[in-house]
């Protein structure tokens, strides 16, 4: 049991450093990453195929986001399992966060676009350390639970506020996540826009 989960551990960093390599490299390059990185996928509840359209998904998007501006690429921030695409982070104005979510329904693929940008300022260099703070901390804990298929979701925090986007296994494992992230200091509130296993919004 312990091997197994020392196992699990390393693939959620291999992941999490493979998806980054994906963010920054074209679509053909993303469909060769996410085949080369199929030992990981495996590890996870997505299925290797709906990885690979998700990092397609990301690329065709960001692709849109630069094109429409500058502030829209910078702002906005993409998480997307299963073609359930969350978008997060802080634009200008309620324009930049309405063009943000219409983009994202002109992605190929794309099944549901979960609209969670604010209408706000940049964020100071205090609040960004504190949320990427927060995502760490919870990160951490997350990979500490072996409870917990940490692999299956992804965080994203912004101005104090905890984005949950992923596939849960059951109900409990949601709520022990969901129990991680509302005790780490600074955290204002937890949104989950996490979906069961066996929730009919994934066939």
């Amino acid at each position: 049991m312990i091997a197994i989960d020392i196992r699990r551990r390393s693939l959620a960093l291999a992941a999490a450093l493979g998806v980054a390599g994906i963010a920054l490299s074209g679509c053909a390059s993303a469909i060769v990453g996410g085949i080369a990185t199929t030992g990981v996928v495996a590890a996870q509840e997505r299925s290797v195929g709906a990885a690979i359209d998700d990092a397609v998904i990301r690329v065709d998007l960001n692709r849109r986001l630069f094109e429409a501006s500058e502030e829209l690429y910078v702002g906005v921030g993409l998480d997307i399992v299963e073609g359930r695409v969350l978008l997060t982070g802080m634009v200008p104005t309620v324009d930049h966060r309405v063009d943000a979510a219409k983009l994202a329904w002109l992605a190929p693929g794309v099944k549901e676009v979960l609209n969670e940008l604010e209408v706000a300022a940049k964020a100071d260099i205090v609040t960004f350390v504190r949320d990427k703070r927060i995502g760490g901390q919870l990160r951490i804990e997350l990979l500490r639970d072996l409870g917990i298929i940490d692999i299956n979701y992804s965080i994203t925090t912004v101005n104090g506020v905890i984005y949950l986007l992923g596939i849960a296994q059951n109900q409990a494992e949601l709520d022990k996540i969901v129990g991680h992230a509302s005790i780490i200091g600074g955290v204002k509130k937890v949104v989950s826009h996490v979906l069961l296993k066996n929730d009919p919004k994934r066939r």
